[in-house]
């Protein structure tokens, strides 16, 4: 474990701030070339986590894992041409292998849309091939020019889902299920992170899609973070690369298409939604360790009760870890474990082994308190179970605060520079949009006027979200 060191603190410098937390969190480090990443174990722990509730919900929905290749061939993206103009700025292109000029360059993947689709052109023969449900874990590469650790680097981890349909309502109907079903529910019950679910405007949609859909999340400087989006690629793609199937009449017809994806992103957005001045706070059902069982002094049979306990939390069902390292001083152990955010630190002791008790502390809400050593594996799950309440209200909370509403272009892009502004998309519309770009400020969805998703077409008393994102 790292030394435990003063971060600095978020309203002073909320960039430096983030910074100290990945490094000093012992999340993630800077690689050897510009804008890539080295994932740290703990940080790799965290995403796996992340990553196990995101692949179950998915299989849920139907679709399988698969593998495609790293290099795609650059005739392939060229062959859908909004998709290939909308990515060639961030393109990484090998045009040397095995000591000579290749005949034809190759992308090093930004994305699969197109070599999954010269795929799914041999496999997608009849109605009865569909839908057709892929999805693929995999590393992509975008050149970024302003790289961020976690939140822009040009190597990143992330899913990739791609799907075809016999018609368009079945394939907005799955997109839309990736997005609420997927995508909100890990967001929201597993990261206690609130986000907006919305349709992204023409000038912020996927390229190459018809219609994107968006999970937006405020992050502890106001600042948008766009945490997963899902894409109905229309027929764009089945067009372009030759997909069609046999009817049930016997015609032939292009599949409606989709895409979503989530990255390791979400590991950044976590800490800024949750983190404070000690460090981070993970949420208790994404937390690679529950508890820290800290043994404070090895002195009369301390040690022996710090054990037992450990036994009793893992028969809990709680990951849990033991911290007997007394050479190191317990306070320096104490802070360290909160900068990694554990949930909660059950203390031992001579001292506490005495009066028979033990001190829980709470990284949410920052509390401590003696509980009898009989009652510990009781007393932790329910505070687990709290601290993954407070961290949502608390976002949510957060959130309202820093939303207003607003009636005119010039009112939003004030309030947009500090959190969330809302105004009816009929007094915005593109040109506002494009004049909100020159503050620096974004649509970040639409939304209902109910507070649902607007369909294409549906823009009758439709709200635009804006603010300043990532």
């Amino acid at each position: 474990m790292a030394p435990a060191s003063v971060l600095t603190p978020r309203s002073e410098d909320f960039p430096r701030w983030y910074q100290d937390v990945v490094a000093k969190a012992e999340l993630a480090d800077n690689g050897p070339v510009r804008g890539t990443m080295v994932i740290r174990p703990y940080g790799y722990a965290i995403w796996e986590r992340i990553q196990a509730e995101i692949d179950a919900r998915i299989k849920a929905t139907g679709a399988r894992n698969a593998y495609f290749p790293l290099f795609i061939p650059e005739s392939y993206l060229r062959r859908e041409a909004e998709h290939v103009e909308g990515f060639s700025p961030e393109l990484a292109v090998v045009t040397y292998g095995g000591g000579k000029e290749l005949e034809e360059p190759v992308v090093v993947r930004p994305t699969s849309e197109t070599v999954i689709n010269a795929f799914f052109a041999k496999w997608v023969q009849s109605h009865r091939d569909l839908p057709l449900l892929i999805n693929q874990w995999s590393n992509v590469v975008r050149w970024e020019l302003r790289p961020r650790i976690l939140l822009r680097t040009t190597e990143f981890l992330w899913q990739e889902g791609h799907t075809a349909h016999a018609t368009e309502e079945e394939a907005r109907r799955y997109a839309l299920r990736i997005l609420m079903d997927v995508y909100r529910e890990v967001m929201v019950d597993i990261l206690a992170v609130p986000v907006l679910t919305g349709r992204k405007t023409e000038r912020e949609r996927f390229a190459g899609a018809t219609t994107t859909w968006t999970c937006e999340a405020m992050m502890g400087d106001a600042k948008a973070l766009q945490m997963g989006t899902s894409h109905e690629l229309g027929q764009n793609f089945a067009r372009a690369f030759g997909i069609q199937f046999q009817t049930e009449t016997g015609g032939t017809a292009y599949p409606w298409q989709t895409s979503w994806g989530s990255s390791t992103r979400l590991l950044g957005g976590l800490i800024m939604a949750h983190g404070d001045d000690a460090g981070l706070r993970v949420p208790p059902r994404v937390a690679p360790v529950q508890v820290a069982v800290v043994l404070v002094r090895d002195e009369e049979g301390a040690g022996q009760a710090a054990a037992q306990l450990v036994r009793e939390l893992a028969a809990a069902g709680l990951r849990v870890e033991l911290d007997d390292r007394v050479d190191t001083s317990y306070g320096r152990r104490a802070t360290a474990w909160d900068l990694k955010g554990v949930p909660v630190r059950v203390d031992v002791g001579p001292r506490e082994l005495a009066a028979g008790q033990a001190t829980l502390a709470r990284r949410v809400p920052g509390t401590k308190e003696t509980v009898p050593l009989r009652a510990v594996s009781e007393v932790v799950p329910a505070a687990l179970e709290e601290a993954q309440r407070d961290l949502l209200a608390q976002a949510e909370s957060f959130q309202r605060e820093r939303t207003a509403e607003v009636s005119s272009v010039p009112e939003a892009a004030e309030a947009g520079q500090a959190g969330f502004a809302r105004l009816p998309w009929a007094s915005l519309g593109p040109e506002g949009e494009a004049e909100l770009a020159t503050a620096g400020v974004t649509v970040r969805c639409l939304v209902g006027p109910d507070g649902g998703l607007p369909l294409p077409g549906q823009d009758a008393g439709t709200v635009a979200v804006v603010g300043r994102a990532y």
